[in-house]
């Protein structure tokens, strides 16, 4: 059966000053939809003018009504910003699923519902943040602490959970009265251009908010990096990238928050419940086609589980249904680009030069000619020095390495430039607490995986990033502490 996409595409137009702005001639580029390789619409390409009236906007808009909003005022907009998301999901679900090529199910279930939700959430927490108050004694004072804005951030966001992820920084960033310049990625505007309406229909300021389309260099995002007004850079992407915003705000000392790549490894120890294990590991490698920072694509399996696990693993991986997004039934969809899927198949055939065996997948699926479709891929066989075991594919692609020690495997964890997240499966409560301490990562699940609290901090180590989100660490980073010492 055939669900009807009911949502047309749009043409995603610059927002600045509170007011969509006409795409001008000869300044678009194409949005493709990656799963059928059609043209959607047109995108407004901003560079420097544009960024440059963006942050003009926002600057403005630190000073008008926003900088007097009280903290329980921007709680509310906050909290309806999240209602009007809930109001049009079904559109932001359909248009979500057009730009990236992932299952409607996904966007339907989990981007749009968790967009709202980080609304929501950061509505109720902003006003439960308290600050320090000291009284010293000996000198007759008391200190105490207050929290001011940043100024001006610039968003950057990734293509992968488009809505979800501008969502996650956004929300913490005007809940501490700052003001914003987005750049959404390239293949996926579309969601990030109708939340300019529903943030102005929630209350939004004009100006707060604004949002110019573009690439990355020498386009909208380099002009963002390099602004000397924007004061902080919130970014979500490689870590070559992250690299190269890091020395274009350098000049001006901007404040950073990266969240960048992974190369997750998920440790299966022989006394897990494997039922419990493969139906985790499904998800945590091919959902949204393994475009996920945090998908566990280095699978290590201790030798007496191994052949078991691998056995159920790839039965249940050949039980994935890879369609188009709009199809019911659909577990995979396609991938969210050409650009990507010729990098993601390029390690594919690099794996078979380098002796990998293919257990399943690696193809194209039969019957979908048009798209950038990829088969679920499960390769064994690989060295610990492959290129495939050591960088991030970000594809619907694993390796799956046995091991024999408990030291064994920590040490292959580890070796690598990143250090994002980890899982590790046992019924050793000794072990568990043993291995996730020593394992180095930002995240570490035991018997779970992606089994987020919203207060709990989230960021990588090393390649991974810098700094930490959610709770009190985006508090932190989207506000600055001014303290105050009364003497009495």
């Amino acid at each position: 059966m055939v669900t009807k996409t009911k949502v047309q595409a749009i043409d995603c137009r610059h927002f600045i000053g509170g007011q969509y702005v006409e795409i001008e001639e000869g300044k678009s580029f194409e949005n493709i939809n990656p799963a059928t390789e059609e043209v959607l619409g047109l995108v407004a390409e901003g560079g420097k003018a544009e960024v440059d009236l963006a942050v003009k906007a926002a600057r403005k808009a630190l000073k008008g009504p926003w900088k007097d909003a009280t903290l329980e005022e921007r709680s509310k907009i906050l909290r309806k910003v999240g209602d009007l998301i809930l109001e049009r999901q079904e559109e932001l679900a359909r248009l979500e699923c057009l730009d990236t090529g992932k299952p409607l199910s996904l966007t339907n279930t989990i981007d749009i519902p968790r967009a709202a939700y980080n609304f929501h959430h950061f509505a109720d927490y902003i006003i439960s943040v308290g600050t320090e108050a000291y009284q010293q004694e000996d000198r007759n004072a008391l200190h105490y602490s207050v929290r001011k804005p940043v100024g001006v951030v610039g968003i950057i966001k990734p293509w992968n959970l488009p809505l979800l992820l501008l969502t996650w920084k956004l929300a913490p960033a005007l809940g501490m009265g700052n003001t914003a310049v987005i750049k959404p990625a390239e293949w996926t505007p579309m969601t990030a251009t109708v939340l300019m309406e529903i943030l102005k229909d929630a209350g939004v300021p004009d100006g707060v908010v604004n949002l110019v389309h573009g690439f990355g260099p020498n386009s909208a995002g380099g002009a963002i990096s390099e602004h000397p007004d924007v004061d902080a850079i919130s970014f979500i992407g490689e870590p070559s990238t992250g690299s190269a915003i890091m020395k274009a705000g350098a000049a001006t000392l901007k404040k950073l928050s990266f969240e960048l790549g992974g190369k997750n490894p998920n440790i299966i120890f022989a006394d897990a419940d494997l039922d419990e294990v493969v139906e985790t590991t499904i998800r945590s490698s091919f959902i949204n086609q393994g475009q996920v920072c945090l998908c566990g694509s280095r699978i290590y399996v201790e030798r007496p589980a191994y052949e078991a696990f691998l056995e159920k693993f790839v039965a249940k991986t050949k039980e994935l249904t890879v369609g188009k997004p709009f199809e019911e039934g659909t577990n995979v969809g396609s991938l969210v680009s050409k650009e990507h899927y010729e990098r993601v198949l390029s390690y594919v055939e690099i794996a078979r030069e380098e002796g990998g065996t293919f257990l399943t997948g690696g193809n194209r699926p039969k019957g979908l000619e048009k798209g950038y479709y990829l088969e679920p891929t499960i390769i064994t066989g690989l060295d610990r020095n492959s290129r495939c075991v050591r960088e991030e594919i970000f594809g619907p692609v694993v390796t799956v390495v046995p091991f024999d020690t408990e030291e064994e495997v920590i040490e292959q964890a580890n070796d690598t430039h990143y250090g994002l997240s980890a899982s590790i499966w046992t019924n050793d409560v000794r072990r568990a607490h043993r291995v996730a301490h020593q394992i180095e990562a930002g995240m570490v699940w035991v018997n779970t995986w992606f089994l987020r609290d919203l207060r709990t901090p989230f960021g990588g180590m090393k390649h991974s990033g810098i700094g930490r989100t959610g709770g009190m660490h985006s508090i932190d980073f989207y506000s600055e502490l001014s303290n105050i010492t009364i003497k009495l």
